[in-house]
């Protein structure tokens, strides 16, 4: 072989471990939001269910799950306590 080859062989996998590096951290974020997200419909369905003995209910779409996943299940709390403040507000029929 030669030297130039061995070279151009050489910066091909140094371009690829490069451009590896900068995509896998966007990767590794979207997998992340995708799993919190997968465990915020999880946690939604199992309030949903305790709730329906109290007449309580979250609407189970792509954008609360989002939204559950994105604030972490801790704070998810927070569309139970705004539905609930919602509801006494308005007043009930």
């Amino acid at each position: 072989m030669e030297a130039n080859t061995i070279i151009t062989y050489l910066a091909c996998i140094f371009f690829l471990f490069i451009i590896g590096r900068i995509f896998i951290v966007p990767l590794k974020i979207i997998l992340k939001l995708v799993g919190n997200s997968i465990l915020g419909a999880i946690l939604i369905f199992i309030v949903n269910m305790i709730g329906a003995t109290f007449n309580f209910h979250i609407g189970l779409n792509i954008g609360t799950a989002i939204a559950t996943g994105i604030l972490g299940i801790p704070r998810s709390n927070s569309f139970s306590i705004f539905k609930v403040f919602v509801i006494y507000s308005i007043g009930t029929n």
